[in-house]
């Protein structure tokens, strides 16, 4: 018996060694005033969305971990219910997690999100981006938002993301940008 345990403790020790080396280091998020990291995502309807589409808009690349959870739930419905105001500052709203299309496509019809929220299960543009985190034996995206200039830079990055609120916070950041533009 205790030889058996000796063997299972072993391979746990060894397996875990193993995933730490394959997972490498977390990636850093891109600073701001660098360009923002290219990527190539479906939507929820199996649409494929990269970044040049946007040149000349706004873009609020918002992370997020799983579809249909309290604090993510919260936030898509806090983006939705402002959408209007996105609009009108000629910002498009993108949301990313690691769940799939199907997942996403009841995610967005259970909410009416008005916006895409875009597929991301190889966790390679998380990885890019430098928000994935380590959830038990997977990988998620933490709740992080990166506001994209019209020229592809990233002007705001929000590393810490309060769920309540923060839609009118994004807002704030692209009116302040574009009257400074403007003015």
């Amino acid at each position: 018996m205790l030889a058996l345990r000796r063997i299972l403790v072993t391979a746990l020790v060894t397996a875990t060694a193993s995933v730490c080396v394959l997972a490498g280091e977390p990636a850093k998020s891109p600073a701001e005033g660098s360009a923002a990291p290219a990527f190539k995502l479906q939507d929820q309807a199996g649409a494929w969305h990269s970044l040049p589409e946007y040149k000349g808009k706004w873009v609020v690349l918002y992370f997020y971990s799983k579809d249909f959870t309290g604090g993510c739930t919260t936030q898509a419905c806090s983006l939705r219910d402002n959408i209007f105001a996105f609009r009108k500052a000629d910002a498009v709203i993108l949301g990313v997690s690691v769940d799939d299309v199907a997942s996403h496509e009841k995610f967005a019809k259970e909410h009416s999100l008005p916006f895409d929220i875009l597929a991301d299960p190889t966790r390679e543009v998380s990885n890019r981006y430098g928000v994935l985190f380590n959830a038990g034996t997977t990988q998620l995206a933490s709740r992080q938002t990166f506001l994209i200039g019209p020229d592809g830079k990233i002007v705001k990055h929000w590393d810490k993301v309060d769920p309540k609120g923060h839609s009118d916070m994004v807002l704030t950041e692209i009116k302040a940008h574009s009257a400074t533009k403007t003015g």
